[in-house]
């Protein structure tokens, strides 16, 4: 008989082998933003990382488990950092940068590599910026499309990422099939599982079925119908606040002020338009003057991706004008 093999022949047919090409072909890819956060601050030297206020606990939490040392900065109206009460960034230090709906341009990550020559950028809500050169550069891919995990990292040093374990999607995808064939309501306690296990996250290797997906992305239609629905919502609902006044390369979602925006939040959710609350944490910790509370409570991010007509944001444009 001949040599056992490892490679199955036969049986059931599995997904389809999507032969697309990806975004982001050239970057490493991780299974997490928070985990790709972590898997940086592994392979750059250096003594403190500087994080915003204004940020998800989830990284701070993951950088504070993993041993990192954390300075928190605030920032100004126009999102820029404030260091007066922490002191600037060494030499020697990380400052950590949020592109907040994409409102951070390359020319502004350039200059602040002029002063600060250790920087990340966080590109979460700007997955179609491209990575500044020579600068440590993160992305989401479930922050702009349906799938259940899936980041790529953009760095110029050396690094471990060929000695990383991959990781497994399947016990993820559950709700994103449920939400398909169902409603997002039905899956919703499924969803928050999934995110739960998230929190003890090891840095690893995207895992093959999210790199699959991804290679099956029209990521042109994509960009196109985000920014067309930006556009819309921004004529219906025009709105001056910090993270609207640059039109981002694609837009992540339409942030839009309101004094009231807890209670409009669940004045919309009464009407099956459902608006998250970014890092609620905020609203809770942060005395009810500062920015950050404010932000986090008063700030809707408006959904105007792939999946909605014009017709539905006319729809939750007049749901919000409605609420008394």
């Amino acid at each position: 008989m001949s040599e056992i093999r490892n490679k199955e022949i036969g049986g059931y047919l599995e997904m389809e082998t999507f032969l697309g090409k990806e975004y982001f072909n050239d970057l490493y890819r991780l299974n997490l933003g928070r985990t790709s956060f972590v898997w940086l601050l592994q392979n750059i030297e250096h003594e403190r990382v500087f994080l915003p206020k204004f940020i998800c606990d989830s990284v701070n939490k993951s950088a504070l488990d993993a041993g990192f040392e954390l300075v928190s900065y605030g920032l100004d109206e126009n999102l820029t950092p404030l260091f007066d009460k922490c002191g600037e960034p060494g030499g020697n230090d990380i400052l950590y940068l949020v592109n907040f709906y994409g409102q951070l341009s390359s020319d502004e990550i350039k200059n602040y590599k002029k002063t600060y020559p250790n920087i990340i950028v966080d590109n979460a809500q700007a997955f179609y910026d491209a990575p500044v050169e020579g600068v440590h550069t993160l992305y989401s891919a479930r922050k702009f499309f349906g799938l259940p995990d899936g980041a790529y990292v953009a760095t110029p040093g050396n690094t471990n990422y060929d000695s990383l374990p991959a990781d497994k999607s399947q016990d993820r995808v559950r709700y994103l099939v449920g939400r398909m064939e169902d409603t997002a309501r039905e899956h919703y306690s499924e969803m928050l599982a999934a995110n739960e296990t998230f929190s003890t996250e090891i840095p690893r290797k995207m895992s093959k079925f999210t790199q699959n997906m991804l290679r099956a992305i029209d990521y042109e239609s994509v960009k196109k119908k985000r920014c067309e629905n930006y556009e819309v919502l921004s004529n219906l609902l025009p709105n001056d606040n910090p993270f609207n006044r640059r039109t981002p390369e694609c837009p992540f979602a339409y942030p839009f002020f309101h004094k009231d925006g807890v209670a409009v939040r669940k004045y919309l959710a009464e009407n099956n338009i459902f608006i998250p609350t970014l890092w609620k944490f905020l609203i809770e910790e942060m005395p009810e003057d500062s920015l950050e509370h404010q932000w986090s409570a008063n700030i809707l991010s408006l959904p105007i991706d792939q999946r909605y007509s014009e017709e539905d944001l006319k729809i939750m444009a007049d749901a919000i004008r409605n609420y008394k």
